[in-house]
């Protein structure tokens, strides 16, 4: 029981990475708080983990949401030791065309809604004077070029960067920041290319493993560096993605333009 007695706060935790790490760390005898824009999902997760379990609907752009949800970590649960940051989107399009709006939305979730919640939970530790350690989730898109995927590679790229000033930042209070990028995994986020097999099969001529990503390959990662194992493990992202990043990116435009010219 590695977690036991400690709290943890997810963003984006109704699904995907975020629910499989919430599942993980409650097995391990943490008690986490979830918090996500779905909340029929949400409700379902609060279901399944039970008393180990605490729900807010927020907005990760939405500063007052996020300081509600490590608010409500903090009154439930009695304190804060594991930031989980999971929350993001995407979008597909080429520079050139790409809707400054959908270029600010994938910008504000997956890196000012990071930042926000860096920003708290780390108040919450450093107010409690106990520590603690902030997990981000970024991507192998944080430093391998997608195309068409401008804004998503840009913003990843800032929460790696992030990471580490975070964690020089906040190392003096005892507060590790690391990260994850993943490769390609099966999530809610990523159906498209279940749903169409061009897709996927370009992922996998790229990944020397030769299948694609769970999110329990992601979760196993966030309990290490969450874990005391990973004590003297801080600023650094970790790349859990089957090799990916000693290859290429599929090319996504092209993919697309094929199929449906098809």
């Amino acid at each position: 029981m590695r977690f036991a007695d400690r709290v943890a706060v997810i963003t984006g935790g109704a699904s995907g990475i975020g629910r499989q790490s919430a599942r993980t760390l409650a097995e391990d005898g943490a008690r986490v708080v979830l918090g996500d824009a779905n909340e029929a999902l949400l409700a379902e997760a609060a279901d399944e983990l039970g008393d180990a379990c605490a729900t807010v609907s927020c907005n990760v752009v939405e500063e007052a949401d996020i300081e509600r949800l490590v608010a409500t970590a903090v009154d439930t649960f009695g304190r804060l030791d594991i930031g989980l940051n999971c929350a993001g989107l995407g979008a597909l399009g080429p520079i050139t065309d790409l809707p400054v709006e959908q270029w600010d939305l994938v910008l504000d979730v997956c890196l000012k809604g990071v930042f926000l919640a860096v920003k708290h939970e780390a108040r919450a530790m450093r107010d409690a004077g106990t520590g603690g350690v902030i997990v981000n989730i970024a991507s192998i898109n944080a430093r391998q070029p997608g195309q068409g995927m401008a804004a998503y590679c840009s913003a990843k790229a800032g929460v790696e960067m992030l990471t580490r000033v975070a964690a020089m930042e906040l190392g003096p209070a005892g507060i590790r920041v690391c990260g994850i990028g993943p490769g390609l995994v099966d999530t809610p986020l990523t159906q498209y290319q279940r749903d169409m097999p061009a897709f996927r099969d370009g992922y996998l001529a790229n990944i020397p493993l030769g299948r694609v990503g769970q999110p329990t390959d992601i979760a196993a990662a966030v309990a290490f560096l969450a874990s005391d194992d990973a004590s003297w493990v801080s600023g650094d992202t970790l790349y859990v993605d089957g090799a990916s990043l000693t290859r290429g990116y599929p090319m996504m435009l092209d993919i697309a333009s094929e199929l449906f010219q098809s």
